[in-house]
């Protein structure tokens, strides 16, 4: 056997050692299937050698169409649909590139929570704590490249669905412009707001993936970067944080300081104050996907979901037309707020990650929370990273969110590269 076929092997040994943790993570797991396509990209990398991401494996969360293999959204609902006809266009791409599928992973229902709860499959608990939850909702995802099982996964954000479990597992996760990547074979949620991109262990692998979903090239550090100007939000992202994330972020703003870079206030509050049209914007292009289906929903879906699905029936059209009329300028206030600076900063979480038992018992809290500073930029229809920051003392890193208006993915991921060896 080639190197990439045993490299295969060896990681399909260690899925196999995981016990029941194994079907919290992984909704379908073909060992076959994945030999053959190392095989596939073995010889696809003999042949080009230069290939971006060769021999890399890849989970792909269970919203990307893959030919041969049933997309359920984690979801009873879909569990007797037809395999896809062909692979999407991302898992196209990755392949192409040389990657391997391996393994489609579990996530919250339909990809409709940031915490990665679900009562199907149960819930894994994240790298750093068995008991705490793993972030959604791609939450296979963050646990399978966390663990070291893939060199990166396939995710989605709708709402903060690649950057939170990125966080909760010390990973690097990007949320490109929502138009930069292709969408079609990828399960909606919410199409005004779904974005496909890579969670990985190290920022270039994350770059990488993105270069070849996007076809966009991002620059390599020259060694001649000027100073950043990085904005810190008042009176949004920063508030009500819990004193953990409070003290790491004011240590990272003074390390940006320390290191040369200008660090300057932006007012966000009108973020913050328009925070809740994303509930409603989401919850409605949901509903209109899925509301045929609430009748079967009652008996087999998971009832935190259906009930945000439902969240939309109490809102008028006028209501709908006004928040999409809100959106919009709410985008154009970001955009002008940020014209004054390179990229902005937050925290990506207000709070370290609760325990599974916490969110089960307080889950219509705990969520909203842990999707606040995501979801913001989700509004704002920005790009986004989140990247683990190294903390003297702790066991479990720091979570850091850079983001820039829509289109300006080269413009975060180039100060991603500047800020990244300070706190790797």
């Amino acid at each position: 056997m080639g190197a990439i076929i045993d490299k295969a092997q060896a990681a399909i040994d260690k899925v196999n050692e995981l016990g029941d943790l194994k079907g919290k993570i992984f909704v379908e797991f073909d060992e076959e299937r994945i030999l053959k396509a190392a095989a596939m990209a073995e010889e696809r990398v003999k042949a080009n050698p230069g290939l971006p991401l060769a021999g890399m494996l890849v989970s792909i969360k269970d919203l990307f169409d893959e030919e041969g293999q049933k997309t359920t959204a984690a979801s009873k609902l879909l569990m007797d649909c037809a395999p896809a006809d062909t692979d999407c266009d991302v898992v196209g791409l990755v392949k192409a590139a040389g990657a391997i599928p391996f393994g489609r992973t579990s996530m919250s229902e339909f990809a409709y929570s940031g915490v990665g709860l679900n009562p199907h499959y149960g819930t894994p608990g994240n790298v750093f704590d068995p008991e705490g939850i793993p972030g959604g909702s791609s939450s296979g995802a963050g646990v399978s490249c966390g663990l070291g099982l893939v060199d990166f996964a396939l995710g989605t954000d709708t709402g903060g669905s690649i950057r939170i479990p990125s966080a909760i597992n010390g990973l690097y996760g990007f949320k490109p412009s929502r138009l930069s990547v292709p969408r079609d074979g990828i399960l909606p949620l919410a199409t005004g707001f779904d974005t496909p991109g890579p969670l990985a262990p190290d920022l270039q692998t994350a770059i990488t993936v993105f270069e070849v979903m996007s076809g966009q090239t991002v620059a390599r550090d020259s060694g001649n970067q000027k100073p950043l100007r990085i904005g810190v939000p008042v009176n949004a992202f920063v508030n009500d944080l819990s004193d953990r994330v409070r003290a790491d972020f004011d240590m990272v703003c003074e390390a940006l300081r320390t290191a040369g870079h200008e660090v300057v206030e932006i007012d966000l509050g009108f973020v913050a104050e328009n925070a809740f049209l994303i509930r409603n914007l989401v919850s409605a292009e949901a509903h209109a996907i899925y509301s045929g289906d609430f009748d079967k929903l009652e008996t087999c879906g998971d009832p935190y979901v259906l009930s945000r699905l439902k969240f939309a029936e109490s809102l008028s059209k006028d209501d709908l037309i006004d928040a999409y009329a809100k959106r919009t300028d709410v985008i154009s206030q970001f955009g002008a707020a940020m014209a004054a600076v390179d990229v902005m900063i937050a925290p990506t979480l207000p709070m370290m990650a609760p325990k599974i038992a916490e969110v089960e018992a307080d889950i219509e809290t705990l969520n909203p929370l842990m999707l606040r500073n995501t979801g913001m930029l989700n509004l704002l229809d920005a790009c986004a990273i989140s990247m683990p920051v190294h903390v003297e003392g702790e066991a479990v890193p720091a979570a850091l969110m850079i983001a820039a208006p829509h289109g300006q993915d080269q413009v975060v991921l180039g100060a991603a590269r500047q800020i990244d060896p300070l706190f790797g």
